[in-house]
């Protein structure tokens, strides 16, 4: 089976300044593609090693409530990674009906930025997510 991982745009594995440590580096060149208030899909993919991707987040649609600043793949750290990638984490807030189908609270999970991608737009009609 072939290893499916989301695209990383070009970019240093680490921020300057800092290194690969947690929150180390100032992050100044990396950018964070989303803010608060964005619409993003997880990427639907299931490697096969370790991921900080709940599977019920997999596939849906939630918000963006916060940047938490800049911080090493845990993916890249799991595997031994000598200089884990470091990109954006972002708080993300899912819809308890969006991920189960039922449910009026909302969920939140930390994800990293190669985790999501923009959601696509939604009819304003119906609420339905435009193909």
């Amino acid at each position: 089976m072939a290893r499916l991982m989301p695209s990383r745009p070009a970019r240093p594995a680490t921020a300057p300044g800092g290194g690969p440590g947690a929150g180390t580096g100032t992050g100044a060149d990396i950018v964070a593609l989303f803010v608060p208030g964005d619409r993003v899909i997880t990427r639907a993919y299931d490697p096969d090693h370790h991921t900080r991707v709940p599977r019920y987040v997999r596939g849906h649609v939630g918000e963006v409530v916060e940047v938490q600043g800049t911080w090493p793949l845990p993916d890249d750290r799991a595997q031994g990674a000598a200089a884990p990638w470091v990109e954006p984490v972002y708080t993300v807030r899912f819809a308890a009906a969006e991920l189960w189908g039922t449910g009026d609270h909302e969920v939140t999970v930390d994800l990293w930025q190669s985790y999501l991608a923009p959601a696509p737009p939604v009819r304003a009609d119906t609420e339905e997510h435009l193909s």
